[in-house]
């Protein structure tokens, strides 16, 4: 079985390519075959992706935007889809690929798991979730949507590699910057 990632390999959108990229990366690390098909190049490529699409997941325009996934004929998702996917630690069941030799396999009730675990991280030393002991306000807060996790995952990976700029510190420089000292 091959994964197809329909793709643009000259998409004008900063996004559409770092998804594709991450998409293309992570496939790479867990080794799994795939074949990209650029929906720039080929036209052919393009009208079977828009047609293999199933109606219920295309954007209210119509036109699905890449990266889309598919194995073999059958529709697995979209970058948000394979995202969740990834988040879940169920990759090759998002691809219906079986897993890799060695490989755990995720407990039958993965949500439920994942919930209580969540819970108990939640919880403070007294028994109390730690959005109601500090931080107030954060204990309604609501679950972002995919597209706000992304932006903030985005915006994470800008801050972990912070531009050089200059720094003003706002005092005026020392006299004696720059100035060798007299030697005798």
């Amino acid at each position: 079985m091959v994964i197809k990632v329909f793709l643009a390999s000259s998409s004008g959108s900063t996004a559409i390519k770092k998804k594709q990229q991450d998409v293309l990366g992570f496939l790479e690390a867990l080794k799994v075959d795939y074949a990209p098909l650029d929906i720039a190049c080929n036209e052919d490529n393009r009208m079977w992706m828009r047609e293999n699409v199933p109606v219920e997941k295309k954007p209210t325009n119509g036109i699905p935007l890449p990266p889309q996934i598919f194995n073999e004929e059958s529709y697995c998702g979209d970058y948000e889809t394979f995202f969740d996917a990834k988040e879940d630690n169920a990759v090759f069941a998002f691809l219906g690929l079986p897993p890799p030799p060695g490989s755990k396999k995720p407990p039958v009730k993965q949500e439920e798991a994942q919930e209580e675990v969540e819970d108990e991280e939640a919880k403070g030393e007294d028994d109390q979730p730690v959005s109601e002991v500090c931080c107030g306000g954060i204990a309604g807060e609501e679950d972002l949507g995919s597209e706000e996790e992304e932006e903030l995952r985005q915006l994470e990976e800008e801050e972990e590699a912070p531009e050089v700029t200059e720094v003003y510190s706002g005092c005026a420089p020392s006299p004696l910057h720059g100035v060798a000292p007299d030697v005798e």
